[in-house]
């Protein structure tokens, strides 16, 4: 018979289980955590209209999308696809549920999304993306900036990695306000583009791709001079004021910045922020507050979480306005890129089940399989070890799988008296089987 490649699809991810385990954690950390400030899970298929995902699409993002096609003839005339976050679908879903949501809503998604773009290390194609948003009805205090980035900073710190991380914030209004102030609102699109690359090429390029705009040679001073602008709240909120810009909607961001990192600071992460001006996202939905999260002693993983606020994400879907504020973790590339620089936690083999039942032959199965359901009554993982293989193999097969092995032979049936072995330290600990059933005296130590 032919070979068939059996090696997983390009840009995507599949982990050995002790890999995977890992991944886990991480994974359920980040929903306990997004649980711990109040967000409330929420699931969207992951199938949507192909004009829902386009609605407020730029870009490349037509190309990238997966179209689902019922049959092979329909493939170039589907109207579904794949999902390729979880912003747009949301947008829907706030709109089609109204009537029976509690607003502000703060919702929490963890799922998989789905993206064409060319596979390389650390971007996949299908990924976990572990969103936080909250969503007003009409209107949003600017407070909920600073709960969405204090939500995503503490989910960073309950990681307990081996390095510090960063959230550099700005807004999008006082770019908005300062280009319009120096007459160059027509390309603000491309500047905002230029400024969003600026750190991934030289400070030459940076100035070269600006004057390609036809800048004046002030303008273009101004512009770098601008965007060198980071540090803390009052040191960068400070020198935008003395900038002295005669613009409601600069001003407007520059206080709205000033209050979100002013929250922060209340809640003891002032160490943890940077105001910066070289954060202006990519996405042309954030209107106002826009963030993004670095491992300063990593820079060039680059960003490893972002977000901001949106005003109008669902005007396409709507004529009443929701705002929102919300942030994303891409796990599968940070997981990547942690591993990678071996920044991962060290943990505990979460991957190995609690005990390991080994019946000696078939005539303790039964028994076997009582004390597997005893003990997980109690909570504690167990498998059973059924195979014919010798009892040597039998036990280097279960050290492999679990923390702890209890054989099971004609004696311990007879007497009930069980020993289980812990793999790793080599003690035993006798068990009584009688015990198990007993809620205030399980182990007979």
């Amino acid at each position: 018979m032919n070979k068939i490649n059996t090696s997983p699809i390009s840009g995507t991810q599949e982990l050995l289980p002790e890999t995977q385990a890992i991944f886990d954690s991480l994974k359920t950390k980040i929903n306990d955590s997004y649980k711990n400030h109040g967000f409330l899970n929420i699931e969207t298929p992951s199938i949507e209209r192909t004009e829902i995902l386009l609605a407020k699409a730029g870009g490349d993002t037509e190309k990238q999308i997966y179209k689902v096609a019922k049959t092979a003839e329909d493939i170039t005339e589907a109207d579904q696809a794949l999902r390729f976050d979880h912003t747009v679908p949301l947008a829907r879903y706030i709109v089609e549920h109204e009537s029976s949501l509690t607003f502000p809503l703060k919702a929490a998604q963890i799922g998989i999304n789905f993206r064409g773009e060319r596979a390389q290390k650390g971007r996949f194609r299908e990924f976990y993306q572990c969103d936080i948003d909250i969503i007003g009805r009409s209107a949003l205090p600017i407070a909920y900036d600073a709960d969405v980035i204090s939500t995503l900073l503490d989910t960073f710190n309950a990681f307990g990695l081996q390095t510090p991380v960063l959230a550099r914030i700005s807004n999008r209004k006082i770019i908005s306000g300062f280009l319009t102030a120096l007459n160059l609102e027509e390309k603000s699109a491309k500047i905002c583009s230029i400024i969003d690359h600026s750190e991934k090429v030289t400070p030459e390029k940076t100035k070269e791709d600006l004057e390609v705009l036809k800048l004046t040679k002030d303008q273009v001073k101004t512009l770098l001079a601008f965007i060198e602008l980071h540090g803390d709240r009052s040191t960068v909120v400070t020198a935008l004021s003395n900038l002295e810009i005669d613009n409601n909607t600069f001003l407007s961001g520059v206080t709205e910045l000033d209050q979100t990192m002013y929250y922060l600071e209340s809640v003891g992460l002032a160490d943890q922020i940077e105001a910066d001006m070289k954060i202006v996202r990519g996405l042309d939905y954030y209107t106002g507050t826009v963030f993004e999260f670095i491992l300063p002693e990593h820079k060039n993983i680059g960003s490893v979480c972002g977000g901001g606020r949106y005003d109008n994400l669902t005007g396409y879907f709507t004529d009443k306005t929701f705002p929102g504020v919300g942030g994303s973790i891409g796990l599968n590339r940070l997981f990547y890129v942690l591993n990678e620089k071996e920044l991962l936690p060290e943990t505990e083999s979460s991957e190995l089940v609690d005990y390991a039942i080994i019946p000696i032959s078939e005539q303790e199965y039964d028994e076997a399989f009582s004390v597997s359901s005893r003990l997980r009554e109690k909570n504690y993982s167990t498998t059973l070890v059924l195979s014919d293989k010798k009892l040597g193999d039998k036990l280097s097969y279960a050290a492999k799988v679990a923390k702890h092995g209890v054989v099971i032979g004609e004696a311990e049936v007879e007497s009930k008296i069980l020993q289980a072995k812990n793999f790793e330290t080599g003690e035993t600990t006798e068990l009584n089987i009688e015990v198990i059933s007993n809620p205030e005296d399980f182990w007979n130590d």
